[in-house]
């Protein structure tokens, strides 16, 4: 709040902080009265909730009070909260993790919230194991931020039983585990401007780095009011067949996920977004599967194996298509994140001259002790290459000293997807950023040169 104080104070708006000052005076305890919560509706505008803001500008939500009410109650009830519980989180509590998945169940539950002001590696651990939590939040990126993190005295001295939260890519979540001795990952898939959501409670080996486990009582219950639909990546459309309506993806297939929803509840569900009725308009998806019948796009990707383990791919927009062939971001950026030289990795498609579709190009942060000038530029190809389909393979490297993330430490990719690969534009916004790249039968990554620009766009060089 405070970079626009002196805005909000013109609106005569004043700011009031929960700061152990205010909680400290807070000697009353008497109950509020009932005049106080008097005509509040279910259907009343609660709050907006920013979207995080990836690939574009963030969104808001509109939240009303009885989803706030369901949600509390919900999460409450499936993580079996006890007033003696106490989770910590150090996400910002303006979005909808923190505040609809931790805060709010916990004061619905009784129990407590420890809550950091910020992350740090330097001060997480202390935080954790002074609070005494027994269940910790995280997203993806947080934890392997911990992970690249040196040794914290304090890092296995806590009483953490289990993490809670979504994000945590397969490169991470064992290694997280063990490093920190925390029995339960529990993973969730979940969003703001969603209608649904996954868990998987993982213990074991079995339902590692999935989001859910489909089983047949899962089945039975759904009654297919959620499906996978087949996308077509370059217009992100979802593909209908001969009979007009939507087809299922295949086990093994990435699909959108799709809700059905009952036509009479589609404004209770979702009530969109707040003054922009184009953007939520495209959410919902009718005659899907019979006439007159109506489904919310979830904007997801998502892929089920033959035994039921759900596994998120990608956002709508991350993913690209390269020879014919569907990429995932994340899926490519597990690999090359996984190279011992490299602490982070984002990865997008960008345009190249005189092909078609998108290729493949990472943004790295480099570990400790590496520099672009030492990075093991052939040990990096040939590790992507026996990891990837041949199409999966970055053609393009770009070394930045950290990447850019939202406020809830999501990648932001859209920035990096309009400067694509020109050595000019590059140099001009983050001239300390070395591309790099792979030419046509090269064995090793190679300094990418205005020279070789100009032969891509010349077309004397095709890849």
């Amino acid at each position: 709040m405070e970079p626009c104080r002196d805005d909000l104070a013109t609106e005569n708006v004043q700011i009031q902080y929960y700061d152990d000052n205010l909680v400290n005076s807070c000697h009353d305890t008497t109950p509020l009265p009932a005049s106080r919560t008097a005509g509040i509706q279910a259907t009343d505008l609660r709050q907006l909730i920013y979207t995080s803001g990836t690939t574009g500008l963030p969104k808001a939500t509109v939240i009303t009070a009885g989803r706030w009410i369901n949600t509390a109650r919900a999460m409450a009830q499936y993580l079996n909260l006890k007033p003696s519980d106490n989770m910590y989180t150090c996400l910002p509590l303006y979005h909808g993790a923190a505040l609809g998945l931790c805060t709010v169940p916990i004061m619905y539950a009784g129990a407590t919230v420890s809550i950091g002001r910020k992350f740090s590696h330097k001060t997480f651990w202390n935080e954790v194991s002074s609070s005494g939590a027994n269940r910790l939040q995280y997203v993806g990126e947080l934890c392997r931020y911990l992970i690249n993190a040196p040794s914290h005295p304090l890092e296995r001295a806590h009483k953490v039983e289990e993490a809670w939260g979504n994000g945590m890519r397969p490169d991470v979540w064992e290694r997280f585990r063990q490093r920190f001795n925390v029995p339960v990952i529990h993973e969730l898939y979940a969003a703001t401007d969603g209608t649904g959501g996954c868990f998987n409670y993982n213990r074991n080996e079995f339902t590692r780095d999935a989001i859910t486990l489909r089983g047949i009582l899962w089945k039975y219950w759904n009654n297919g009011n959620e499906v996978h639909a087949r996308i077509d990546p370059d217009t992100e459309d979802i593909v209908r067949g001969a009979d007009g309506f939507v087809q299922l993806s295949n086990p093994g297939e990435p699909g959108e996920v799709l809700h059905r929803v009952d036509p009479l509840m589609k404004d209770a569900v979702f009530r969109g977004y707040f003054k922009n009725e184009a953007a939520s308009d495209k959410r919902w998806m009718r005659n899907a599967f019979a006439p007159g019948d109506l489904w919310f796009r979830s904007g997801d990707v998502q892929r089920q194996d033959a035994d039921g383990r759900v596994y998120f791919v990608d956002r709508l927009g991350d993913t690209f298509r390269w020879r014919s062939e569907n990429v995932s971001t994340n899926e490519v950026a597990d690999v090359i994140g996984s190279f011992p030289e490299i602490d982070e990795c984002n990865v997008y498609g960008v345009s190249v001259p005189h092909a078609d579709g998108r290729c493949g190009c990472a943004a790295i942060v480099l570990s400790a002790g590496v520099s672009s000038d030492t990075l093991d530029l052939a040990g990096l190809a040939q590790f992507a290459i026996d990891r990837l389909p041949r199409y999966a393979v970055p053609l393009f490297l770009r070394t930045k000293s950290a990447l850019s993330y939202t406020g809830t430490f999501k990648i932001q990719k859209g920035q990096a997807k309009r400067e694509g690969i020109d050595p000019e534009v590059i140099g001009k916004v983050a001239s300390q950023d070395k591309l790099f790249w792979l030419p046509p039968g090269a064995k090793a990554y190679q300094a990418f040169t205005l020279e070789d620009w100009a032969s891509l766009k010349n077309g004397l060089v095709k890849l």
